[in-house]
């Protein structure tokens, strides 16, 4: 069975993020960029079902610059056998995304489709949910363990009241949650390998896709400062302040 893994190139997560000057948007120039973590997390757990000897193959997919070919490395560091490189300089949005993964499945026709439930840049956790609308496949979100047994997937996944489980037909779509597991450290041997790894480079045009934006962001700009913390004598002056000034009750 092949497992397809889509991983997003973002901003570090251990970077300080900084506005543009004009508002425009995030400054990344010169900043450090990595692979999505939960993304990483969904490479992992492609890997854990690999040596299990449920999958026999897992490819690797990034969307966007020419950059991202790091990122799809780093896939194959961690044990990804190819990688599928779709690049456009245009702003990708998530169901630009879903559409290009969408024209990969049909050609690729995986028995799983894992991702990360959203990525830490845009925070859109949509992806994943509109790929399985596209490809009409069955989906399981927020996964924290999974068992795939024959042609079928157990996926536990963390829901407000708890832990709901549910079987899923394969092929599926699954986005990963953070308690799935903890992603393996990268050696350089396994670093070294990977540069010789193949890697396909393909245009949305290849795949018939537009992924022209349909959202325009008007502006980006920085969560207003936290004002200091006052100390007060009493209850009765707190609840006034509360009341009054805050106007919160």
């Amino acid at each position: 069975m092949k497992v397809l893994v889509p991983v997003k190139r973002v901003v570090d997560f251990n970077v300080k993020v900084r506005v543009k000057s004009d508002g425009s948007g995030v400054d990344i120039a010169n900043v450090k960029m990595s692979m999505n973590p939960f993304d990483e997390i969904a490479v992992e757990e492609a890997m854990r079902l690999k040596e299990k000897g449920v999958v026999t193959e897992v490819i690797a997919v990034s969307c966007g610059v020419a950059q991202c070919q790091e990122t799809l490395r780093t896939a194959m560091a961690i044990g990804a056998d190819r990688a599928i490189l779709v690049e456009t300089s245009e702003e990708l949005q998530p169901l630009a995304v879903a559409k290009l993964l969408k024209a990969l499945v049909d050609k690729e026709q995986p028995g799983l489709v894992i991702l990360g439930k959203q990525a830490i840049d845009d925070d859109c956790n949509q992806t994943g949910q509109m790929l399985a609308a596209l490809a009409k496949l069955p989906q399981a979100t927020f996964a924290s363990k999974v068992v795939v047994e024959g042609g079928s997937a157990q996926v536990t996944r963390e829901v407000d009241g708890g832990l709901e489980t549910i079987k899923l037909k394969l092929p599926a779509v699954i986005t990963t949650d953070l308690r799935l597991n903890e992603p393996r450290y990268v050696t350089l041997p396994n670093i070294m390998k990977a540069k010789k790894k193949p890697l396909e480079t393909l245009k949305p045009a290849d795949l018939g896709v537009d992924v022209a934006p349909r959202i325009k962001t008007l502006k980006v700009s920085e969560p207003p400062k936290r004002g200091a913390g006052v100390k007060v004598p009493d209850v009765a002056t707190l609840v006034a302040k509360l009341k009054n000034e805050a106007k919160v009750i």
